[in-house]
C-alpha cells in the first residue's frame, strides 16, 4: 500500500494512513475508540460523533474485530492512549471484514485450547507472545546459519525424497515415485557425509526431517526441522565443539536481539545465556548418576536407554547443558564409529538440555570394510545403500558430526510447554491440516 505509516512511525503532526486489523472498538458515548493493529504495533483511533460525518462514525463503530482497515488523518498526541499519540480519522475504508463470529480471540482476553489455535492458526498469530514465538524461531535460526558460517561450513539441501530410509525400515514414511517405492527422508545424513568427503569438507544443513514415529508426546514431531552438521578431518570432540557454539549463539542472538519479544513471553527478567562450558559426562557416569538420585524404580545398567524419568532426574542434578559421550556401541547407528581401543565404545555423543536431548552425533566409521560389517550387524542390507557406500572406496576422510532438533532448541530456549507451540503447522499422528 503506497504511502502507508506503520503505527510505531506515527509522530504527532504526521498526517498519515495507517492500515491494519481492528484490535478493539470501545464506544464511550459521545466519544469512541478503534485500535488498529499492525506489525509494528498499536493506535488509537478517535471518534467524537457529534464532530464527525455520520457515515465515518458508523464505519468505524460498526465494524467487527480482526477486520482489515485503513485510515486516514492527523496524528495528535494523546498520553492517555496506549501509545501516547492517536489518530483523528478524516477516511476510514473496511479493506476486508471479518466475521463477528471468531473461532478464538487474538486479543488473549479469552484462552483458547492448543488444538483450537492450531486449527486457527493464522488468528492465533495475531496475539503478540505467539508471533514472539516464532520471531525468536527466526532469530535462533538466523544465529545458527552464521555461526555455521564464521566456523567455514557450506550450506547445502539434500533430497527429502529418497530410495531407502536413513537407518533402515523403521519409522519411515512410503510414497509412491513415479510408479515406485519412496520414502520421505528421516535425516540428510547419509547425504551429508558424502559432501563432507568430497573438497567442500564442512557442511551445514538446516531443513525438513520426516520419521514415522508413533510417539505422540508434548515433544515430539512427525515432521520437524533438522540443523545438521558434518566435517571432514573432525572428531567427536570437534563436532561437540560445534554444537556447544551453535547452541550458545542461539542464546546470545535472542537475548541481543529479540528483547521485545522476550518481553511478549514474560521471559525478560529470567533470560539466562549459558556461560559455563557444557560438562561432557560418559554414559557409564551418567548411568551411575542417574541411579544414585533414586529417582527411578529399577536401577540402570549397561546398555539400558535413558528414560525420561531418568534424563529429568540427571538434568535436575547437572543443572545446565550437558553432553553424554562413549555410547554403547550397540546403541548406536552402524555410521557411529567405535574407538579404536574399545569396540564397546562409540565415538557417539548426545547434548542435553536439562529437560531433554537436543543433539545426537558422533565420529562416523570411514573405513569401507568397517562400514559395510556395521550393516550387516544391525541386519541392514549393504547393497540397498551402495550408492553410500560405495563412495567410501575413493578415499573418504574421517569425519564427524550432528544433527540438532531445531524445535527443541526453540522449545528449551523459551521454555515451552509443548513443542507443538514452536512450529507453526505442526505434523503429527492426528493433525495433517492445516
Amino acid at each position: 500500500m503506497q504511502d502507508r505509516t506503520y503505527t510505531a512511525d506515527a509522530e504527532p503532526g504526521d498526517h498519515v494512513t495507517v492500515a491494519g486489523w481492528v484490535h478493539e472498538v470501545r464506544d464511550l458515548g459521545g466519544i469512541a475508540f478503534l485500535i488498529l493493529r499492525d506489525s509494528a504495533g498499536r493506535i488509537q483511533v478517535k471518534f467524537e460523533k457529534d464532530e464527525m460525518d455520520e457515515e465515518l462514525v458508523e464505519t468505524g463503530l460498526g465494524v467487527s474485530r480482526e477486520s482489515v482497515v485503513s485510515v486516514t488523518g492527523a496524528v495528535e498526541e494523546e498520553p492517555r492512549a496506549p501509545t501516547g499519540v492517536e489518530v483523528t480519522p478524516e477516511g476510514m475504508e473496511v479493506v476486508a471484514p471479518a466475521d463477528p463470529e471468531l473461532p478464538l480471540d487474538p486479543s488473549g482476553k479469552v484462552d483458547a485450547d492448543l488444538s483450537t489455535r492450531l486449527d486457527n492458526r493464522t488468528l492465533d498469530l495475531r496475539k503478540d507472545e505467539v508471533q514472539a514465538v516464532f520471531e525468536v524461531r527466526a532469530e535462533i535460526l538466523r544465529a545458527a546459519r552464521e555461526t555455521f558460517r564464521d566456523l567455514n561450513c557450506t550450506e547445502i539441501n539434500t533430497p527429502k525424497i529418497v530410495a531407502t530410509g536413513t537407518e533402515g525400515g523403521t519409522e519411515l514414511f512410503p510414497i509412491t515415485y513415479f510408479g515406485e517405492e519412496a520414502f520421505m527422508n528421516q535425516s540428510p545424513q547419509l547425504f551429508k557425509q558424502l559432501i563432507a568427503g568430497s573438497n567442500v569438507e564442512r557442511v551445514f544443513e538446516i531443513g525438513p526431517i520426516f520419521r514415522a514415529e508413533e510417539h505422540n508426546t508434548p515433544r515430539h514431531l512427525n515432521e520437524a526441522t533438522s540443523i545438521d552438521f558434518e566435517g571432514a578431518f573432525c572428531d567427536e570432540s570437534d563436532a561437540m565443539d560445534v554444537a556447544e557454539a551453535v547452541v550458545r549463539s542461539a542464546y546470545e542472538a535472542v537475548a541481543e536481539n529479540c528483547t521485545e519479544e522476550l518481553e511478549a513471553l514474560d521471559l525478560a527478567d529470567d533470560f539466562e545465556v549459558p556461560e559455563e562450558e557444557f560438562p561432557r559426562l560418559t554414559y557409564e557416569e551418567t548411568i551411575e548418576r542417574i541411579n544414585a538420585t533414586g529417582e527411578l524404580d529399577d536401577q540402570l545398567v549397561w546398555g539400558d536407554d535413558l528414560p525420561t524419568e531418568g534424563e529429568k532426574a540427571l538434568g535436575e542434578d547437572v543443572g545446565s547443558h550437558y553432553f553424554i559421550t562413549d555410547w554403547p556401541s550397540e546403541i548406536k547407528p552402524f555410521y557411529i564409529q567405535d574407538h579404536d581401543d574399545d569396540e564397546q565404545l562409540s565415538t557417539g555423543f548426545d547434548l542435553m538440555h536439562p529437560t531433554m536431548e537436543l543433539v545426537s552425533g558422533g565420529k562416523r566409521e570411514h573405513r569401507y570394510e568397517q562400514l559395510v560389517d556395521g550393516f550387516e550387524q544391525q541386519g541392514l542390507d549393504p547393497e540397498q545403500f551402495d550408492y553410500y557406500t560405495k563412495m567410501f572406496r575413493y578415499g573418504m576422510p574421517p569425519h564427524a558430526g550432528f544433527g540438532l532438533g531445531g524445535e527443541r532448541l526453540v522449545m528449551t530456549i523459551l521454555g515451552l510447554e509443548n513443542i507443538r507451540e514452536a512450529v507453526l503447522f505442526p505434523r503429527d499422528r492426528q493433525r495433517l491440516s492445516p
